[in-house]
């Protein structure tokens, strides 16, 4: 409530009511998960088995056995030590691939602590599925190898990602009950800036079955369902909305997103369509230039609703270029985009 009285809408709301397909109060500026504490519309949560290795700062092994190391380029984003992977020959992965220890884990426990830190009556959970099967294949053998054994040997690919998804569906089921998420995320990178990894239908023989278990384990729940796929991976949206997903970040510039937007509707709600490539990216870059394109996407995109704002810019820890234009995308989103549907309609 306001200082009148007045019931007042959260952030948590709006954000919910624009993965309804309905028009927001606000431009909503999305994020991938505010940290703990802060006044965010959404906040990422994962069973800790399946986090802990993203979430240390030095070199850690996830429960499969990668080893994921931080790369100063992405702001100390993790990710499979280039060069040393686990998996050699896919035929020889019941060999190698075992199952987590989850005799010791309190998942109950977990989301305790975990939900203790958030606002819920501010701030949507989101329940990351750890359903990257197309990810997860790479990182136990690598792009090429991974690449060759999805097009060589497709049924041991497939029995591979059964078999984790089987583990993986065990511990969701278990965990969301507890997490009592807003919304599941289903987060797997198939696509480059270009083109998609893999083609469609080798997507729906191998990927998607596995994805769709996943999404509706949380969309049975009463969970909406988002999804993170980078790159010009457009050729999935059909995909992704027969299993029940309504948004997806970060929706990058290299997708025809004018088309899409037409297209869908907001019964696909795009989150992102940032492009920070070209003079946006040179150190030299002005103030004007940068709040100058936060405008350009926000006009474009924002009418009509089915839209989220999210830019910026990354780059190494410390590195105050990157910190100055972050701020200057912020001020402008505040400046001109936050209240968009009160001043343009």
């Amino acid at each position: 409530m306001n200082k009148k009285g007045d019931l007042v809408m959260t952030e948590k709301e709006n954000y919910l009511k624009i993965l309804r397909g309905e028009q927001p109060e606000w431009l909503t500026k999305f994020s991938f998960g505010g940290p703990p504490g802060t006044v965010s519309p959404t906040s990422m949560v994962s069973p800790h088995i399946f986090s802990y290795a993203r979430m240390q700062q030095e070199a850690t092994k996830d429960c499969w056995g990668v080893n994921y190391v931080p790369v100063e380029e992405a702001g100390g984003g993790k990710i499979p030590e280039p060069g040393n992977f686990i998996l050699k020959d896919i035929r020889q992965w019941r060999d190698v691939i075992k199952l987590p220890d989850i005799s010791d884990c309190d998942f109950e426990g977990d989301a305790k602590k975990d939900l203790e830190k958030i606002d819920r009556t501010q701030t949507a959970v989101v329940y990351d599925l750890n359903a990257s099967w197309f990810q997860l294949v790479v990182s136990f053998m690598g792009f090429n190898e991974g690449l060759c054994a999805m097009f060589e040997e497709p049924d041991e690919v497939k029995a591979l990602i059964e078999f984790v998804s089987d583990f993986t569906a065990k511990v969701n089921e278990e965990c969301i009950q507890y997490y009592k998420p807003e919304v599941v995320s289903l987060i797997d990178d198939t696509a480059t800036w270009k083109n998609p990894f893999i083609s469609v239908e080798m997507y729906r023989d191998l990927i998607k079955p596995y994805h769709a278990r996943h999404v509706k384990i949380g969309t049975d729940m009463g969970c909406f369902a988002d999804v993170h796929n980078c790159g010009r991976c457009e050729d999935f949206i059909d995909d992704w909305l027969d299993m029940g997903i309504c948004a997806w970040n970060p929706a990058q510039t290299s997708n025809d997103l004018v088309g899409i937007k037409r297209k869908y509707g907001n019964k696909m709600v795009l989150c992102g369509c940032w492009d920070s490539q070209g003079r946006l990216n040179d150190p030299n870059v002005t103030e004007t230039e940068v709040k100058q394109a936060v405008y350009n996407t926000i006009d474009k995109f924002a009418p009509g609703g089915g839209y989220m704002f999210s830019g910026g810019f990354l780059g190494a820890i410390g590195d105050e270029t990157i910190v100055q234009k972050n701020k200057w995308v912020n001020e402008a989103y505040e400046e001109y985009g936050r209240d968009y549907y009160k001043t343009k309609g």
